[in-house]
């Protein structure tokens, strides 16, 4: 009988959080941006990478519907979150690994949308795609400098 209920708790602990999940999935990126000026230090890379990672989406999106200045302005938060991810990794130290992987990520799909556009629609996307290797660059300093001080302590 406990076994029974205890099954019965854990589905509806499963159901609750799926839903959530869907439920923050949904979100706009205005309500993405709003949470992430008033969250904890400590959830700010997760929201300003999903941001990030929202607008790149919708850069592409907007690329491939011919709207280039809607979607420059995607680019520019793509890289405006991804510094803020940066910054806040490097501050509470956490998450410097998750991070440096998204960012790699979106510059790897800024290449594959740079090479779809028009020659005129290229340079911002090739500026994006250089800060966001200047960014993992910082954060890789950063993790391996963090090793280094381990192994000297040892």
């Amino acid at each position: 009988m406990r076994h029974l209920a205890f099954y019965m708790l854990a589905v509806i602990a499963v159901l609750a959080l799926a839903c959530s999940y869907g439920a923050a999935k949904d979100e706009t990126v205005d309500q993405l941006k709003a949470r992430f000026e008033s969250a904890r230090p400590a959830d700010r890379a997760d929201l300003a990478i999903r941001i990030a990672q929202y607008q790149l989406h919708i850069a592409d999106k907007l690329y491939s519907d011919g709207r280039t200045d809607q979607a420059r302005a995607a680019v520019e938060d793509i890289v405006t979150y991804s510094e803020k991810a940066r910054d806040t990794v490097t501050q509470t130290r956490k998450r410097l690994k998750n991070v440096e992987i998204d960012v790699r990520k979106m510059a790897e799909k800024l290449h594959d949308i740079r090479r779809t556009l028009a020659f005129e629609d290229q340079p911002p996307v090739i500026q994006a795609i250089d800060r966001l290797e200047d960014i993992r660059t910082t954060l890789l300093k950063e993790m391996f400098a963090k090793e280094e001080k381990e192994e000297q302590k040892k």
